[in-house]
């Protein structure tokens, strides 16, 4: 089966994957960043054909039944044609690239991502509960807001309002403690006559 578009979910035209990670959807024109493993890009009326394992042959670790035709470089499992996953020079094993382990974990390379949005939001929102917090929280939360404004927000598509709340309730923040720093200032300073 095709990648499907994250915005849409048409299947990806397959002429892109094979020449770039990005692909661009047909239907919705929504730029969508792919690593699929070489079978996807297979065409489905030539399916990859594994010979069976001979006697004496090394086999596929998960199909015992086939010829192996690499090993794992991470694990040193036999893979046969269809589980070999070859990035560059290397071969690994599904599983390997799956978990992320050791040299694999390039083959994963964004599989999550934090969402500093709704953490800058969070923040400045949850401090509001112990008010003193603020004190703190409201210059964090606007200079994490600041800083990750122009990064990818997630894998999925998502808007900036969270930001932009982020911010407003920040500095909404900052000028109550400036207001109060001000006031206790100014009536100490006008004390008793």
């Amino acid at each position: 089966m095709p990648a499907p578009c994250a915005r849409c979910n048409t299947p990806l035209p397959k002429w892109e994957l094979a020449v770039s990670e990005i692909a661009v959807c047909t239907t919705c024109g929504a730029s969508n960043r792919v690593k699929v493993f070489p079978a996807v890009l297979a065409s489905a009326h030539a399916p990859e054909r594994t010979e069976a394992a001979l006697d004496g042959e090394a086999a596929c670790f998960d199909h015992p039944a086939k010829r192996a035709v690499a090993a794992c470089h991470q694990c040193g499992r036999y893979v046969c044609q269809l589980c070999s996953v070859e990035f560059g020079d290397q071969t690994w094993c599904p599983s390997c690239v799956a978990a992320g382990a050791g040299k694999a974990r390039s083959a994963n390379r964004e599989t999550s991502m934090s969402l500093f949005d709704s953490t800058a939001l969070i923040l400045p929102l949850v401090s509001l509960l112990i008010y003193p917090l603020t004190i703190v929280a409201a210059p964090a939360s606007l200079v994490l807001s600041v800083m990750k404004w122009s990064q990818p927000l997630s894998l999925v598509r998502r808007n900036r309002w969270r930001f932009v709340a982020a911010i407003l309730v920040s500095l909404a923040e900052i000028a109550g403690w400036t207001l109060l720093i001000a006031y206790l200032v100014s009536g100490r300073s006008a004390g008793p006559r």
